[in-house]
C-alpha cells in the first residue's frame, strides 16, 4: 500500500477511520487530501456509524422493546466494526449495501 497524505500507510489510515466510529471517520475524511481509499473508508464510517448512533438515540426513547432492539443491534454493530477494520487493513475496498454506494459517491 502507498502512503496517504497523513503520512501513514493507506491501509492503516483506513483502519483508524473506523476505530471510534463516525468520529474518527470524520477526522480522517477532513485531514486526508489524496487517498481515495482512505476517504472512502472514512466516509463509509461516517455514514454507517452515524446512522447507527441516530438509531440508538431513537431506540433509547422506546421502553423495553427499544432497549432489546438496541442491544441486538449493538452486538451486530460490534461484529460489523471488526469486519470493516479487518477489511480496511487488508487493503480491501469492502462496500456495505447502501452506505458503501453513498461513501463511494461522496468521497470522490
Amino acid at each position: 500500500m502507498a502512503k496517504s497524505s497523513t503520512g501513514m500507510e493507506e491501509n492503516v489510515a483506513a483502519l483508524l477511520s473506523y476505530v471510534l466510529g463516525w468520529v474518527t471517520g470524520l477526522i480522517f475524511f477532513l485531514i486526508e487530501k489524496e487517498s481515495k481509499f482512505v476517504k472512502f473508508h472514512a466516509m463509509q464510517s461516517i455514514i454507517t456509524f452515524g446512522a447507527l448512533t441516530i438509531l440508538y438515540i431513537i431506540l433509547a426513547w422506546i421502553p423495553i422493546l427499544g432497549w432489546v432492539l438496541g442491544a441486538i443491534i449493538w452486538i451486530l454493530e460490534v461484529v460489523l466494526w471488526i469486519v470493516l477494520m479487518i477489511k480496511a487493513y487488508q487493503g480491501v475496498k469492502f462496500k456495505l449495501p447502501f452506505a458503501g454506494d453513498l461513501a463511494e459517491k461522496w468521497s470522490a
